[in-house]
């Protein structure tokens, strides 16, 4: 079994990824559902890391810092420089902002690494809707220092159409030229569901129509 068949896997079992009807913010109606919020015990979240870390060692992104947007990119850019360090021997930094710069103390927006120009900055979270995680990154990045974004991790890509008929995924690609590099894919959980790996075959026409009317066809621009 491949990392990604073991995290589609373990995404049925930790309740993130659910099977149903399910009217999504956009007013879509979906047949399916992830909600990262139920990752919620220190062995889920040492193995989500696991995962980040082989999606990151797996396309060979270069990378000195993990930057996770607060709030929920904190604990995955923890969770996955350790599974770095842990399981590939990779020890890199890590830094995360704050919601409102610290006026006291040793002051300023980002805990963690001190940011240097050039340094090879990955940015961390979870799913991607509208791509608006990383509009707001850039900018607080982009004045602590002029470091190099190499790349974006997230967890799925849904693959489907944002405003126009590119996804959020390609949008990204073609406005800042950051590649966005999910673990999994829709079509991956597609193919998962086709192959057995998880149940859902009754969802899987479902699946397929949604995809048909709402999807892209490639997570690439």
């Amino acid at each position: 079994m491949t990392y990604k068949e073991s995290f589609i896997q373990f995404m049925v079992e930790c309740g993130v990824l659910t099977f149903g009807e399910f009217t999504l913010k956009s007013g879509r109606i979906a047949p399916y559902f992830i909600n990262c919020g139920n990752y919620k015990t220190g062995g889920q979240l040492a193995r989500l890391g696991e995962y980040y870390a082989e999606c990151i060692h797996d396309n060979n992104i270069p990378v000195e810092t993990l930057f996770g947007p607060a709030y929920k990119g904190i604990p995955l850019a923890v969770s996955t420089v350790t599974a770095l360090y842990n399981k590939f021997g990779i020890d890199i930094s890590y830094c995360f902002d704050r919601k409102e710069v610290k006026d006291h103390g040793e002051g300023g927006m980002f805990v963690g690494k001190v940011l240097q120009d050039k340094e090879k900055v990955i940015i961390i979270d979870d799913v991607m809707t509208s791509g608006k995680a990383l509009r707001e990154s850039l900018p607080k990045l982009k004045s602590a220092a002029d470091v190099d974004i190499t790349g974006m991790v997230i967890t799925v890509d849904r693959m489907e159409k944002g405003t126009g008929e590119l996804s959020a995924v390609q949008e990204v690609k073609q406005e800042f030229g950051i590649t966005v590099y999910p673990i999994v894919t829709m079509q991956d959980i597609i193919d998962a569901i086709r192959n057995e790996i998880i149940p859902g075959k009754e969802y899987l026409e479902k699946m397929l129509a949604y995809r048909e009317q709402y999807g892209v066809k490639s997570s690439t621009v």
